[in-house]
């Protein structure tokens, strides 16, 4: 599953990408198309996580995650797994809603400053690779498949 509703960003830049299943078998069931959906949180990951080394020349060793999805022990299993780095999953996983609520405390003085803030940060859980890097590298490069397959679709 590609899911390129409306387009591809970084690092594909494909606007005209749109959402694509591909692989489907008359023994596809939904339970196949929720994996796929989140394998493709993870393979997206991936692409951000080499784009960001790639650009700044610094190795990823630890991801911190967040958002509703990270919940899902498996979906932060299989980050670990296909980006080969630790995931380290907040106690607080809105983080976004929790920035904004840090922001507007450090403008009225409710906290003193950033160190305050880091210490409130705290790990529920941290998941290791477990998957050996070759069967990582060799679902990812199926990913790859996918997003080629989705490029370029849309042409009005």
């Amino acid at each position: 599953m590609v899911p390129a509703f409306t387009g591809l960003g970084a690092p594909h830049w494909d606007g005209r990408a749109r959402g694509t299943i591909v692989g489907m078998t008359r023994g596809t069931r939904k339970e196949h198309i929720v994996r796929a959906t989140l394998e493709s949180i993870a393979y997206q990951t991936r692409d951000i996580a080499e784009a960001m080394e790639a650009d700044s020349g610094v190795e990823t060793t630890t991801l911190r995650v967040d958002g509703g999805a990270v919940k899902n022990n498996f979906l932060c299993q299989l980050q670990a797994d296909i980006i080969q780095t630790e995931i380290a999953r907040p106690v607080v996983d809105e983080t976004t809603a929790l920035g904004s609520a840090y922001a507007a405390g450090l403008a009225v003085g409710y906290w003193d400053d950033l160190d305050e803030l880091r210490s409130n940060w705290q790990v529920d859980r941290e998941f290791d690779a477990e998957m050996a890097s070759e069967q990582a590298d060799e679902m990812y490069g199926r990913w790859d498949d996918a997003v080629e397959r989705s490029l370029d679709w849309d042409r009005t």
